[in-house]
């Protein structure tokens, strides 16, 4: 399946990093580029995750990363 994120979600992926490195710049990338590689996975197994439970549709479901929640949309040829 075909993963493409929504504008929504790189700019939560850039606050992340920006909100990271205030601390430690290089930490902040190596984690940003994790998320992205455990969420581009997502992508050879899109059941893997589970149903969001506050909207209870089979087709939204999320992942867990670290205390992010990685929120993503099902349907027939994308995620």
């Amino acid at each position: 399946m075909q993963m493409i994120w929504t504008q929504e979600a790189l700019e939560q992926l850039s606050e992340i990093e920006d909100y990271i490195a205030t601390g430690n710049p290089e930490r902040a990338a190596k984690f940003v580029d994790q998320l992205v590689e455990n969420t581009e996975s997502i992508s050879n197994n899109p059941y893997v995750g589970r149903v969001v439970p506050e909207i209870a549709n089979p087709e939204i479901k999320e992942l867990i990363f670290h205390k992010y929640r990685i929120v993503y949309r099902l349907n027939e040829k994308r995620i």
